[in-house]
């Protein structure tokens, strides 16, 4: 059994905790690829750390060296700044043992928040998903496992549109609240286009289990700054862009035969704040950004929905 580490606060203590602008919000990082990408990297975690988030959290890479990098860095956010770091870590590809080595090296750098998931296969995220020989089915499972190794607090994926492998949307509803009841504590969705998917999410999770539901549900958003990178990312993990939201980007990118990254960047930055905008009137506990590892973006829809960021801008590029 994996000695507890010490404990750090929670994402629920953190959300009810004082926070800047209407809603906490916290940021979703990933492993760099190179020393250049990292240097990057720090540079964003400089200014986000200067904004004050409820937490910060850094996608897994399965394998190789991206995957242990994800550890040394999380590892050095949680010593070398104030930030809290949530550690993503994905079932797929690895057997039990593997995932207890790698629950017990975040806990030898004081980590304590892990987000568990299933994880899509390498390569082809929408490709067939095989289980190790010696690994979990579920994330259900993972969360289990979290728990048996020592004092953690996990989070889970939400999806509003559904998994992509779901059958019905009462399917992936019943997977999430199983994944809440397995003891996760809170959830964050995948990044969407529609605020109306997240919220009846929200609903049917509700209905399924008030007790589960009572958990906070993240909502996970990104401000565009390229159509042909969100469309991307879109196909991969299985999400729609709705087509009044494609018509409006595409409207902005333009016929040329390379997009008009600033008119796309200006729509980009509009459209996350309306999503945040109305997200935050709707209740939620706090929003999600996925940075892509750069900070001016982001900052500036929290600038637009009342976070002072002059502080942070200036040393920011983005």
């Amino acid at each position: 059994m994996t000695s507890s580490p010490t404990r750090a606060p929670s994402i629920v203590d953190r959300l009810s905790a004082t926070h800047l602008g209407p809603v906490p919000f916290s940021v979703e990082f990933f492993p760099p690829k190179d020393a250049e990408a990292e240097a990057r990297l720090w540079r964003a975690v400089r200014t986000f750390e200067r904004l004050g988030p409820a937490f910060v959290s850094m996608t897994y890479g399965a394998g190789g060296s991206t995957r242990d990098r994800t550890v040394r860095i999380t590892g050095e956010l949680a010593a070398q700044t104030t930030l809290l770091p949530v550690a993503h870590l994905t079932a797929v590809n690895h057997s039990i043992d593997e995932l207890r080595a790698l629950v017990g090296a975040y806990a030898d750098q004081g980590i304590t928040n892990i987000l568990a998931l299933r994880g899509d296969p390498p390569g082809n995220p929408l490709g067939d998903w095989v289980r190790h020989p010696d690994g979990v089915a579920y994330a259900e499972e993972l969360v289990r496992l979290i728990d048996q190794l020592g004092d953690f607090h996990v989070g889970v994926a939400s999806f509003p549109e559904g998994h992509h492998r779901a059958p019905t949307l009462e399917h992936d509803t019943r997977t999430l609240v199983n994944k809440l009841r397995a003891g996760a504590e809170y959830s964050i969705t995948q990044m969407f286009f529609d605020a109306d998917d997240f919220l009846r999410l929200r609903d049917r999770v509700v209905r399924a289990d008030p007790e589960q539901g009572a958990k906070p549900l993240i909502p996970g958003i990104m401000p565009i700054t390229s159509l042909a990178s969100a469309r991307r990312m879109a196909e991969l993990s299985g999400s729609v862009i709705p087509a009044d939201v494609q018509e409006r980007f595409a409207a902005a990118a333009g016929d040329g035969a390379e997009e008009d990254r600033a008119a796309v960047r200006a729509v980009g930055i509009d459209f996350a704040t309306e999503m945040a905008q109305r997200l935050v009137a709707e209740g939620v506990p706090c929003i999600h950004f996925c940075s892509l590892n750069f900070a001016k973006a982001t900052s500036e829809v929290l600038e637009r929905l009342g976070v002072d960021t002059s502080s942070a801008l200036g040393a920011t590029v983005g």
